[in-house]
């Protein structure tokens, strides 16, 4: 897919990802315990930063990879190639 940047109508190319919850729910629901429990940072690492917020920079980067497909760290994501 195509857009265009409204300032200066210079086209770029436009990905959309396909990120969903781990399908299974006993993962999905220890994970949401423990960002509960850690304020929203990733409940499977000790540093407590931006970075490790969840949706972490790690999994943010990986996202933007148009070849990546699998889990965030904690595995309460995945991104997916197929529609």
């Amino acid at each position: 897919m195509k857009s265009y940047n409204r300032d200066n109508n210079k086209q770029r190319e436009v990905h959309f990802v396909k990120v969903i919850l781990n399908p299974d729910q006993e993962i999905v629901k220890t994970v949401r315990e423990g960002l509960k429990r850690t304020g929203g940072y990733c409940p499977c690492r000790l540093e407590r930063t931006e970075d490790t917020k969840c949706m972490c920079k790690e999994f943010k980067d990986q996202i933007s990879d148009p070849n990546y497909e699998g889990f965030c760290h904690c595995m309460l994501y995945y991104k997916s190639l197929k529609d």
